[in-house]
């Protein structure tokens, strides 16, 4: 059995994707000779089809291209001029900055939603994943369910018991997702002035947001990542550390396409003195710590604790903050600013952040970085899917252990509503004996059994500035409902466990009230912008 399915591309097909494509028939490719607006727009266009990216350029982009200059190129060929000049200005000046000025965007598809939160890791790079509310995860890839089949687990005794319960587990998805459809469809009433389209897609997007819970963490995904040379190499060295054997062979074909573009920049990676010592001293610590840890608190029970928990943070953080918002246009020592902020009544202190808030008319008005002057430290216990989207902000600090069916899950409203709970729990019981079974031989690929809804643990370390922009998006009324509550309950502990009444009152943008069909307003606008350019 394949890990990857191979696409299939008609012979003039071929023809026009090598001018772009740096192959035709791996998962992993980079994207050349193509105007970057268009790069962007693909990876853009990626999260919301179940499409690969070569299949959407074809299908959507390449007809509006002027490609008649590109005829005699072929992205397959080694860019060799690149290379040497590359090389020279390396070697000469041997500076790692160098390899900070140039860029690749890179596919990466058929990726476990484990590999994904690998691959998305870093902060100094960008990301874009394939949504699971814009994608009905029961449809076939290459005529089997969407899901990674690691090959020593299939070829191994627990592979047919795998595989089986794997497509249990999606059947059901498919069965519920139809099921919470017609529950929504038949309970929430079409608003005057909708079309159908958008009323099917938001209660669609409804459905599928309450029960991708049912989804394994070895579902498929695509990832379009654009990143500097520094970046991937950083990015590559991690994962040939990582333990978990598809990461190590993700990278091996990520590096063999990205020296199809940017060879020099990464010509450090697989070499045993400089790369191979990194990833050695990655790997070894990570495994010393795993040992040393677990034989100090491995048989400790947790006690229940709280979904969200403010562990951290500066009582004097609002203080700091307001003298750092006067800094600038002071002409004093930060000490004696410091002294007359402390002098202050709350209200002259609010004034102060007031006005340098100013005026916020969306969200994406934010002040300056006199916000990034004080930190605030959760441990938050979600379900899988609420830290993918978490995961994702990157200006912050973010650690979280490993994914078990040990938290217990979380069980959407909706899918009792709908009368699906029972189908629901039966998937939830079979991916924990499914875990259960694989645990004790293979630990790492363990993990892809288990089903979204259960909840992992994390800690997320961010700067009142990232708390802005994190929480007021993640509490926006398309905002997925699980998430939404981990933010809102972020935001409330910042004001009251913290004290920090000033910073959540700058919080202008938090949505507190959800709305019935979340994606609603979204597909509104949507359709309103095509109505405009047809």
């Amino acid at each position: 059995m394949t890990v990857y399915v191979p696409e299939e591309f008609t012979e003039a097909e071929s023809d026009i994707l090598r001018r772009y494509f740096t192959n035709l028939d791996l998962p992993v490719f980079g994207l050349v000779n193509l105007p970057e607006v268009v790069k962007g727009a693909l990876f853009a266009r990626y999260s919301r089809s179940p499409r690969s990216l070569r299949r959407l350029f074809l299908d959507e982009f390449v007809n509006d291209l002027e490609i008649a200059g590109d005829q005699q190129v072929d992205a397959t060929i080694g860019v060799d001029r690149a290379e040497s000049l590359y090389e020279k200005i390396f070697v000469e000046y041997g500076d790692d900055s160098v390899a900070q000025l140039g860029g690749v965007h890179l596919a990466c598809e058929q990726a476990s939603n484990i590999l994904t939160k690998i691959l998305e890791w870093g902060r100094i790079m960008s990301y874009l994943e394939q949504s699971t509310r814009y994608i009905a995860y029961d449809e076939r890839l290459g005529g089997r369910f969407r899901y990674y089949r690691d090959p020593d687990l299939v070829a191994s005794r627990f592979g047919t018991r795998y595989v089986g319960d794997m497509d249990r587990m999606f059947d059901s998805y498919s069965q519920l997702a139809g099921l919470v459809t017609d529950h929504v469809r038949a309970t929430v009433p079409k608003a005057a002035g909708d079309s159908d389209f958008i009323f099917r897609q938001a209660t669609r997007a409804k459905a599928l947001d309450a029960v991708r819970g049912l989804l394994p963490a070895a579902s498929l995904s695509n990832v379009g990542i654009y990143g500097s040379g520094q970046a991937f190499e950083q990015l590559l060295l991690r994962m040939r550390a990582h333990p978990l054997p598809e990461a190590r062979y993700y990278a091996d074909m990520m590096l063999t396409e990205l020296r199809k573009v940017i060879p020099s920049f990464l010509r450090r990676v697989d070499v045993p003195e400089r790369g191979g010592k990194w990833s050695e001293y990655l790997s070894t610590n990570a495994a010393a710590m795993s040992e040393l840890v677990d034989s100090m608190m491995g048989d400790t029970i947790a006690s229940d604790v709280e979904e969200v928990t403010l562990v951290s943070f500066d009582p004097e953080g609002e203080n700091k903050l307001v003298t750092a918002a006067c800094y600038a246009f002071s002409h004093l020592p930060e000490s004696q600013i410091r002294i007359k902020v402390e002098n202050m009544s709350q209200e002259e202190k609010t004034d102060i952040l007031t006005a340098y808030v100013g005026d916020r008319e969306n969200r994406r008005h934010r002040p300056g970085r006199a916000f990034e002057s004080t930190d605030y430290r959760f441990d938050v216990l979600s379900d899988y899917g609420a830290f993918r989207d978490m995961q994702r902000h990157r200006l912050l600090t973010i650690e979280w252990q490993p994914l078990t069916p040990y938290h217990g899950y979380t069980r959407p409203e909706l899918v009792d509503a709908a009368g699906g709970a029972e189908m629901f729990d039966e998937v939830m019981h079979r991916s924990s004996a499914l875990y259960e079974a694989l645990v004790a031989d293979y630990p790492q690929q363990a993990a892809y059994s288990v089903s979204m809804a259960y909840r992992i643990r994390y800690v997320m370390q961010f700067n009142a500035r990232e708390a802005m922009h994190m929480l007021e998006l993640r509490s926006s009324p398309q905002g997925h409902p699980s998430y939404r509550r981990v933010a809102l309950e972020m935001h409330r502990q910042i004001a009251e466990k913290a004290g920090h009444t000033a910073v959540a009152a700058a919080m202008t943008h938090m949505t507190t009230e959800a709305p019935e069909l979340e994606r609603l307003e979204s597909e509104r606008r949507a359709e309103a912008k095509r109505s405009s350019r047809s």
